[in-house]
């Protein structure tokens, strides 16, 4: 499975924390912790908004932990909001197009888990793409797939009514395959304000996904960055964070009834966000 990590608040150097924690990201990319596959050497990206409303991304497929020039950029691009994804494929082809993060527009988006069988399914999913953004799609991967797959369900005006139209899509598709492998989604987007990210299965097994608050900002990760139990703090299975002004957990319920029309009794955690973050 795939690490990634998502920060939001003051400008800082990318190098910050992709490098230097004790459980960096690019030492997550040699020995995770929290994942069943410890390597994850498939390739690498990072994204990230600077001046401009569209974000800037870079992607490899060598490891992350043998590439100059990432560790050359990491040094000299600082940013209030950025993403860092370290792959272990899950089956499509070690190239840049499959490596994480994807962008469309002033989105980007990361994910680590799969839609299981999804070389039997792939061409019943695809029909659900409208032709205009089955175009845009470069490369061959599943997550690319759900990426614009949110786009088709309305990711512009309503981020988590498209993650709930486009999850219940896979799981109906996958039932009527009788694909018997879980759908395992932890994921996270952006338009360059708001953070939404999710962490969901199918089954009993959903990747790992934490978060912390310092204050002048966030964090979200797939496992935490050092061994100070108390400053991180676990997504619950089956939750979407919501990151705007504050930051928010709501059950990521599949039927009808939205999460967000519950009120506050369907709220997990609620912190807020320092002032001075995007």
């Amino acid at each position: 499975m795939c690490r990634w990590i998502t920060y939001r608040g003051r400008p800082m150097f990318l190098e910050t924390l992709l490098f230097k924690p004790e459980n960096s990201l690019i030492n997550q990319s040699l020995r995770c912790r929290k994942a069943e596959v410890a390597t994850n050497g498939d390739g690498f990206g990072i994204g990230w908004y600077g001046e401009r409303e569209t974000p800037g991304v870079y992607r490899e497929t060598l490891p992350a932990w043998n590439d100059r020039n990432l560790r050359s950029l990491a040094q000299h691009i600082r940013s209030p909001l950025f993403f860092g994804h370290v792959r272990a494929s899950t089956g499509t082809a070690t190239a840049r197009i499959n490596c994480h993060p994807f962008s469309h527009g002033q989105w980007l988006f990361m994910h680590n888990g799969q839609i299981g069988g999804y070389d039997r399914v792939r061409r019943r999913l695809d029909q659900l793409l409208p032709d205009s953004l089955y175009a845009q799609r470069q490369g061959t991967t599943d997550s690319e797939f759900f990426f614009y797959l949110l786009f088709a369900n309305g990711l512009e005006t309503d981020p988590p009514a498209a993650l709930r139209a486009a999850t219940r899509q896979v799981l109906d598709i996958m039932r009527e395959a009788d694909i018997d492998e879980p759908l395992r989604l932890t994921a996270a987007f952006t338009d360059g304000a708001r953070i939404f990210a999710m962490r969901y299965a199918s089954d009993d097994k959903p990747p790992t996904m934490f978060w912390c608050d310092a204050g002048d900002h966030l964090i979200i990760v797939s496992e935490p960055l050092d061994e100070n139990t108390q400053r991180w703090n676990a997504v619950p299975s089956g939750h979407l964070l919501i990151a705007d002004e504050s930051v928010t957990i709501l059950p990521f319920l599949l039927d009808a009834r939205s999460a967000e029309a519950g009120g506050d009794e369907s709220l997990e955690r609620r912190r807020p966000v320092a002032d001075g973050v995007l």
